[in-house]
């Protein structure tokens, strides 16, 4: 019987590049919709880490299997670090994606290329039924394009221009992407901890 992780996410998103990355390992990967009524917990942490924890912790312990959750973000520089945790709702509670970029922009009109230094941020939790938890971070650092460019992706990633490719993260593939992205890199770590319990023979 396989070991059952459920991806506490209701991002298609993130579930799609997640599931991706995890292929070849022999895991049964479920989501939300396997548990209708499961309701995650607002993340009230300070860090991606705190976040991720607080998501994967509660679908864990409601589901009764072991839960994986993430926390991510887009920090620029020139903003002291913002959106920060803040980036899915950037431009407030309800806000779309492009009303996220949108502020982003606004605020970073007339700053200089030099000064629209940022990166993307992830933390990926795996909290097991018997209670431990592990973490796994990963990072891509870019720069904020003046205007959005591309149609694949999700969030940020048609003003997150990323220098050694000359595209921004929504003009990329998504085998580019799965190989440059911070959630991949995040991701690549938790696979290879989990390979040797989990990889198909």
């Amino acid at each position: 019987m396989r070991t059952k992780i459920l991806l506490a996410t209701s991002n298609r998103g993130k579930i799609k590049e997640i599931t991706h990355i995890l292929e070849g390992l022999d895991l049964e990967l479920v989501t939300l919709d396997d548990y209708p009524g499961l309701q995650l917990p607002p993340e009230a942490g300070s860090t991606f880490r705190e976040n991720a924890l607080i998501k994967a912790r509660a679908a864990s312990a409601e589901a009764g299997v072991a839960a994986l959750a993430d926390d991510s973000g887009l920090e620029v520089d020139f903003l002291g670090g913002r959106p920060g945790i803040y980036s899915a709702r950037y431009a407030g509670a309800e806000a779309s994606d492009r009303d996220n970029w949108l502020k982003l922009l606004k605020e970073l009109e007339g700053v200089p290329v030099e000064k629209r230094t940022a990166r993307f941020r992830c933390v990926v939790a795996l909290v097991w039924t018997g209670g431990v938890e592990e973490s796994f971070e990963g990072s891509l650092e870019g720069v904020i394009a003046s205007e959005p460019k591309g149609t694949n992706g999700f969030g940020y990633d048609p003003v997150f221009f990323i220098p050694g490719t000359g595209k921004t993260a929504a003009e990329l593939t998504p085998n580019e992407k799965n190989s440059l992205s911070h959630r991949a890199k995040a991701l690549e770590k938790l696979k290879n901890s989990l390979e040797k319990r989990y990889k198909k023979s």
